[in-house]
């Protein structure tokens, strides 16, 4: 990666893989753009426990986010497993713990967007992206979702809303992202990485 570059910052939790296998295809959307990369982070699991268990760096996949990561972001997008129609609880305690960057105005102006995964065609992917949305407008943030132009939104059997792109993952979340369910993910991404390139070129007393 390269540190003259602007990056989206895409943070995830991932359990069963299905949100890391949708983090990871859209990145591909975002480094299809030239001029930005995307920066894949991911957020530590939390336990009712109150002693800290878990090693600082994962074992596999993305290392785990900081501040910083988020703070120096060109565009943002968060995914997460869908808990009873919301964001699962580590993603929302990261989240939780960012109002040094809120009372900053770090993150004002700046283009993000939401995804999700649910093991039912009905378990709530609507309703998750919704209130994954509800921080990152308190943060000042501008929420781009998937338009219609991308015509798979009204192809879809499975995953994909105008609210951000959604996976079926199966009963035993081991299924797979269909055509549809890649191809809107990827131009989920292929559009903030174009809304971010775009707002962060200005200057940010013009973005009134």
């Amino acid at each position: 990666m390269s540190a003259s570059l602007p990056y989206v910052l895409i943070l995830y939790y991932s359990r069963q893989g299905a949100t890391r296998a949708m983090a990871e295809r859209l990145a591909a959307g975002v480094e299809s753009l030239r001029g930005i990369e995307a920066r894949l982070r991911t957020v530590p699991p939390v336990s009712p426990t109150c002693e800290a268990v878990d090693p600082e760096i994962p074992d596999e996949g993305a290392i785990y986010a900081s501040l910083d990561d988020l703070r120096h972001c060109a565009g943002l997008a968060i995914g997460s497993p869908t808990r009873f129609g919301n964001m699962a609880a580590p993603l929302k305690h990261f989240l939780d713990g960012t109002s040094e960057l809120w009372l900053g105005g770090a993150l004002i102006d700046k283009p993000a967007t939401a995804f999700t995964s649910t093991s039912s065609l009905h378990g709530g992917q609507e309703s998750t992206l919704l209130t994954m949305l509800v921080p990152l407008l308190h943060h000042g943030m501008v929420y781009a979702g998937l338009p219609y132009s991308e015509i798979e939104l009204m192809e879809t059997s499975s995953g994909g809303t105008p609210y951000g792109a959604t996976h079926l993952a199966g009963k035993r979340s081991d299924r797979p992202l269909d055509e549809h369910e890649r191809l809107l993910t990827q131009a989920q991404g292929r559009r903030l990485a174009r809304l971010a390139l775009a707002l962060s070129a200005m200057p940010r007393g013009d973005r009134s």
